[in-house]
């Protein structure tokens, strides 16, 4: 990153994005996320510190098990994928994009990884273009 932010502008930087995230370290723990209160997988606070696998369905453990370990052989830095999940109050399907990002200092080694979710439904019927301030 170019530049310092304050803690108090990096913390509304991170609050205001419009991707919630997930923070797990090398060991897999839960280090942190964002977006608390409006969160699509939602856990309790008490998940911080514990293993990233306590907040997976057990059916996509196994994938989950396999991108990080890919991740941390240095064989992946990405993995982006998206599911149809029941939101908001009438519980309509909205397409749910999720990506995991490898965390690397600068010199390539493994720090963690980054889990980023988001509802895209809205997004899938753009055409045209909008500018600014139209």
């Amino acid at each position: 990153m170019i530049g310092k932010l304050p803690e108090n502008v990096l913390q509304a930087v991170l609050e205001t994005i419009p991707v919630e995230f997930s923070v797990i370290d090398t060991n897999e723990k839960v280090l942190a996320w964002n977006r608390h209160a409006t969160r699509i997988f939602k856990r309790p606070e008490a998940v911080v510190g514990r293993d990233v696998r306590n907040c997976h369905p057990k059916k996509s453990l196994g994938k989950i098990e396999q991108i990080l370990q890919e991740m941390k052989a240095g064989k992946r830095d990405k993995a982006q994928f998206w599911i149809d999940l029941p939101l908001g109050l009438n519980g309509k399907k909205e397409k749910v994009l999720i990506e995991y990002y490898a965390l690397r200092d600068v010199k390539g080694s493994y720090l963690g990884c980054l889990e980023a979710s988001q509802n895209i439904g809205k997004y899938q019927g753009i055409t045209g273009e909008k500018r600014l301030l139209d």
